[in-house]
């Protein structure tokens, strides 16, 4: 063992002693050599000396996945390339060949990094802070773009995948749906917004590629909704659900709008089609129902009953407030009590501009309604058990007492002039609050003599905004046309269906008193026609019968009592067939049956004055069927002035036979205080529509 050790001991010494003699040797020889080479090119410089540990460096990170440290050693690399080509003096110069090769290094080892930070990001649990930090090394990197293409796929992925976890059957109408839905998509995209500003700020390019993938996003859950919500509701006419879903989500979208991202007219206009399918739904529902309650109506009015409340919901501020002291009909209850809830579910929606196509839907609501009133009017020769004259069944009941058809004109002005207007004005912006700001003065009021007053301040309000001015108009026309329509009716019934056929308007009416069927003291009492006595029993029964049905609503009367005159006088005027007897027949206007003419228009006038309808179109309607009538009376060669009274005359007849025919009335109905009696009799002033 002992010999063993020694030997090996000389080994050791002997290769040591070779090595040191090697090394020697070669250093002689490296001496010899490197004088003849310039210093700069035998050792690296200290720049060329840190250019060859970055690769093995940034190598070693990049395992190691350390991103901040490998960007700072790229920044190094990126410092020492720069420098290669600008010495400073300080630790010496990089050859062109190393600089070169240093930057290709960098460059490979940019792109391995940049291609790590893209997988990481797409990875599903890398999110929050550290997506942030990913992408903004992406982007210090250079590939901006490329991050944030890459921020909002990562934000779309996790948002589809937390779509696949709702279920739209687990409610009955969707709104529960909707609104996680909602919840899910808008905060997705206001955090992909907050993290895009926090990672790139405000740069214009990044933002328009934000709004355009929020867009998108709001597309996919737009169609979501109309898939699994809206195309059913809208079906079925459900647009109280339909409304309630998109109130939703355009209340969650109204909250990005503080982060620079209007999407509430994106998502208004793409869900709109759906909107305005249960919108169409509900009015031809409402349509349908308008028949079904003409039919049942017996056309008396009454105040608003809690059955009907209750049957038609009691969401409607039909109630006390708003109109609870008018008297409709039941048919004209359950349409307003329809129509406002039909506005309650629409109202919400104003900001989707639903309310020029609402607008439309009610005056065609409306329009049918009043054709349904106009149908309960029974046509002349028409039996009072509603047959029709050609024997078909009438689908209305038939109004056939003079109430009743009142009744008729007393719903549609009362929905006309208030009802429909007040509940339209919650589909302006700013329009509800203004109504309702005038609840403390309604409540002041008191609704006999304020009442009208009331209803001015309203129509007023209306009338400010432009939206509703055209709509109330054509409301109006429909009033209007009814208003035409029961004129019309009164006034055949005097003319042509009069129970006694002396009191029928006809050319005998005036050419038969000059040739034996007058009466011989005419001129002591005279009188005017029975057929313009019977217009005088008309007017004044309408006048007391709407003292009760339309009380307050005295406008109302007025135009009709107006409308009424002025179609008897209008009707006188344009009957060709009365006035081709009188002016070419065989019979001529002898001097009873002129003065009589004129009497009868006198006392039209005086009846209009008296009843405080007058019109100046009513009375330009008179003269010129009197100058007409004098005409006929002078193409016979006599004189009508010879035979004619003066002026005061007729003036005086006429007020005498108003005062007469009043006493007569009063004592029919045993009523000192009916109606028209109520006035002065002794003074004819003019207080109508002049």
């Amino acid at each position: 063992m002992s010999n063993l050790l020694k030997s090996q001991a000389k080994l050791v010494r002997s290769l040591a002693e070779s090595g040191v003699s090697t090394i020697a040797s070669n250093t002689s020889v490296t001496d010899t050599e490197g004088k003849g080479l310039p210093q700069h090119e035998t050792e690296p410089s200290q720049l060329e000396r840190e250019a060859q540990a970055i690769p093995d460096s940034l190598d070693v990170l990049l395992a190691e996945k350390k991103i901040n440290q490998a960007l700072q050693i790229l920044e190094e690399g990126d410092r020492l390339v720069a420098e290669a080509f600008h010495p400073n003096g300080h630790g010496g110069r990089m050859s062109s060949a190393a600089a070169s090769q240093l930057q290709l290094a960098l460059s490979e080892r940019r792109a391995r990094l940049a291609e790590q930070l893209a997988e990481a990001t797409q990875q599903p649990f890398f999110r929050g802070s550290e997506l942030r930090s990913a992408l903004a090394a992406l982007d210090k990197l250079g590939d901006g773009t490329r991050a944030h293409t890459l921020l909002l796929r990562s934000h779309h992925k996790r948002l589809q995948h937390n779509i696949t976890g709702l279920r739209p059957s687990g409610t009955s109408y969707g709104g529960a749906y909707t609104a996680a839905l909602s919840q899910l998509v808008f905060s997705a995209i206001a955090q992909a917004s907050r993290d895009s500003v926090a990672v790139f700020g405000e740069e214009p390019a990044y933002a328009s590629e934000l709004v355009l993938w929020a867009r998108s996003q709001t597309e996919l859950f737009a169609s979501l909704v109309k898939r699994n919500v809206l195309s059913s509701s809208a079906a079925a006419g459900g647009l109280r659900a339909a409304a309630e879903c998109v109130q939703i989500a355009l209340g969650h979208c109204l909250l990005l709008e503080d982060q620079g991202l209007a999407l509430c007219p994106v998502l208004s206009k793409l869900v709109r089609p759906s909107v305005e399918q249960a919108l169409d739904a509900n009015l031809t529902r409402i349509e349908e129902s308008v028949g079904a309650l003409a039919a049942a109506d017996d056309w008396v009015l009454s105040h608003p009953g809690a059955m009907l409340r209750g049957s038609y919901g009691t969401r409607s501020s039909y109630g006390a407030g708003h109109g609870s002291y008018v008297k409709l009909s039941s048919s004209a209850h359950r349409f307003n009590f329809m129509v406002q809830d039909f506005l309650e579910d629409v109202a919400p929606l104003i900001s989707m501009q639903l309310g020029g196509p609402t607008l439309d839907g009610l005056s065609m609501l409306f329009d049918h309604y009043v054709d349904m009133l106009i149908k309960a009017v029974p046509s002349p020769g028409e039996d009072e058990e509603g047959g029709a004259p050609n024997g078909e069944v009438r689908k209305v009941r038939p109004a056939t007492t003079e109430s009743q058809q009142l009744a008729l004109l007393a719903n549609v002005s009362a929905l006309a002039d208030e009802f429909l207007p007040r509940a339209a004005s919650k589909l302006v912006p700013g329009g509800m609050q203004t109504v309702m700001s005038r609840d403390d003065l309604r409540s002041a009021t008191r609704r006999g003599r304020d009442r009208d007053q009331e209803r001015h301040q309203l129509g007023t309000v209306a009338h400010r905004l432009p939206e509703l001015k055209d709509w109330r108009r054509r409301l109006q026309r429909e009033v209007d046309r009814l208003r035409d329509h029961l004129c019309r009716h009164h006034v055949l019934e005097l003319i042509y269906f009069s129970d006694e056929p002396e009191s029928q308007l006809s050319p005998d009416t005036y050419l038969n008193l000059d040739n034996g069927g007058g009466n011989p003291n005419w001129h002591q009492e005279p009188m005017p026609s029975l057929v313009f006595q019977a217009l005088f029993h008309k007017l004044t029964s309408i006048q007391h019968t709407t003292a009760e049905l339309l009380s307050g609503r005295e406008r109302v009367v007025v135009v009709l009592l107006m409308r009424l005159t002025e179609t008897l006088i209008i009707w006188l005027s344009e009957d060709q067939e009365f006035w081709n007897v009188i002016e070419d027949g065989e019979n001529s206007l002898g001097p009873i049956g002129l003065q009589q003419f004129v009497l009868d228009m006198q006392f039209i006038i005086q009846v209009a004055l008296n009843g405080r309808f007058s019109s100046r179109h009513m009375r330009q309607v008179v003269n010129d069927v009197t100058a007409r009538a004098v005409t006929a009376f002078a193409a016979t060669g006599s004189d009508p002035h010879s035979v004619l009274q003066e002026d005061e005359w007729f003036l005086n007849a006429a007020q005498e036979a108003v005062r007469v025919l009043l006493e007569e009335w009063n004592t029919q109905v045993g009523s000192p205080t009916a109606s028209i009696s109520a006035q002065s009799t002794s003074s004819f002033r003019s207080h109508g529509s002049e």
